[in-house]
């Protein structure tokens, strides 16, 4: 007979930036629970998007949320 033990889900974090002219569009990037970025970690790519979304709040993203992400 095999136990299963369930691990309780972990809690992340990601900060988001939403568009601000289309609801559906917006980039998130992990983060700790005070939304800093490990940049470091962050493929050439992601790293460009974080840095332009920071570039352009108020013109094309809103300021970024802190959001809870489950993780199972």
């Amino acid at each position: 007979m095999s136990t299963t033990h369930s691990n309780p889900p972990t809690e992340r974090f990601e900060l988001r930036f939403q568009s601000l002219f289309d609801e559906g569009r917006g980039l998130a990037f992990d983060c700790d629970a005070g939304g800093h970025v490990d940049i470091d970690a962050l493929s050439d790519r992601a790293r460009s998007n974080y840095f332009y979304a920071r570039t352009v709040i108020g013109r094309e993203f809103a300021m970024p949320r802190v959001e809870p992400r489950i993780v199972h």
